[in-house]
């Protein structure tokens, strides 16, 4: 039987989760990827995430860190990374040359939403405590430990500086211009 604590971080969670998402379709709208903002982390409201991160709430932090303190891993994570693809995590294949499992480049349009996400995440969890700075901090502790391709790597972190030095009016109009110059560029390729 479900006991009131456990309802209420049930409810704190799926709170969470919405306030995380509006945030992400709001900043992706800004920059102008307006289908990747509907359907941000939309798994995260399936029973394989959505239950064990209620049942590891705790507001100030990803309940998946919580699930691999408890089993050495997260099952909710890797189901999260392997159907969303504005993680890094999940743009890595088998190099047929190396022999090894590899990250490879992201597409642009996802770069993006991962952007929009982790500023989205920094507000979120750091509350009346986030800056324009927050999400490059976060980016810079996890230098060296990333799997990730060093194009989208070297990208985002630019995007990330920028937001930094010139704030979020700049780097959406600035993000807005990049992805109209991209598609620009693929339409000229393919004729």
């Amino acid at each position: 039987m479900i006991g009131q604590d456990d309802l209420k971080k049930v409810l704190m969670h799926l709170n969470t989760v919405n306030r995380h998402r509006l945030m992400v379709c709001k900043h992706c709208f800004k920059a102008g990827i307006y289908w990747r903002g509907l359907v941000h982390d939309l798994s995260k409201y399936s029973p394989e995430e959505f239950i064990p991160s209620a049942v590891r709430y705790q507001g100030t932090r990803s309940p998946n860190e919580a699930e691999r303190e408890e089993y050495g891993y997260s099952k909710a994570w890797m189901h999260h990374k392997g159907r969303n693809k504005h993680h890094f995590e999940y743009w890595t294949d088998y190099n047929p040359k190396s022999r090894k499992m590899e990250p490879v480049k992201m597409p642009l349009t996802y770069v993006i939403e991962m952007f929009c996400d982790r500023v989205a995440a920094g507000k979120i969890y750091k509350g009346a405590d986030y800056t324009d700075s927050s999400a490059l901090e976060y980016f810079d502790q996890g230098k060296g430990r990333r799997f990730m391709d060093e194009s989208t790597s070297k990208l985002l972190e630019m995007l990330l500086t920028m937001l930094s030095e010139k704030g979020e009016e700049y780097i959406f109009s600035y993000i807005r211009q990049l992805r109209q110059r991209a598609l620009r560029s693929g339409r000229r390729k393919k004729n």
